[in-house]
């Protein structure tokens, strides 16, 4: 798998970098496919997805789950499924950073990431523009980051 460190279709927002590698276009809107990478000790704050379901397929470095209050590790070479309307947050937990490819059926959230890394905002500073961008992609903000 290609280096996202260096390739010119990575977007990065936060220390996170993002290439959609399958678009909504490409598929009729009935799914995503994004490279993440998620630098170690990092992850988004709790959150739900009103309108996709969400799988992760772990590539390296081991993330914790937190799914509707249960915890969890996944690991290199595993999957987690995340029913859309779930409550769920992750962080990278491995002394190396996280990649992992994320699923979204039907595609079209994968526009957040692109709204944060074209203006660069802040958590928690920015917080206004972020979850109104978040509506704007069926998007609601419920709690912290993972600890």
């Amino acid at each position: 798998m290609k280096d996202l460190t260096a390739d010119d279709d990575v977007i990065e927002w936060l220390g996170f970098r993002y290439k959609t590698i399958l678009s909504p276009d490409q598929t009729g809107g009935t799914m995503s496919i994004v490279d993440s990478w998620c630098p170690a000790g990092s992850g988004p704050p709790r959150h739900v997805h009103e309108n996709e379901d969400e799988t992760f397929v772990l590539v390296s470095g081991a993330c914790k789950f937190w799914l509707e209050g249960e915890e969890f590790i996944a690991q290199p070479g595993e999957s987690v499924f995340i029913p859309r309307g779930s409550n769920h947050t992750f962080k990278a937990v491995d002394t190396e950073p996280s990649r992992h490819l994320v699923i979204l059926t039907p595609g079209g959230f994968e526009g957040f990431f692109a709204d944060m890394a074209a203006s660069q905002f802040r958590i928690p500073e920015d917080m206004p523009a972020v979850e109104q961008s978040a509506s704007r992609h069926n998007l609601r903000f419920t709690g912290p980051p993972l600890d």
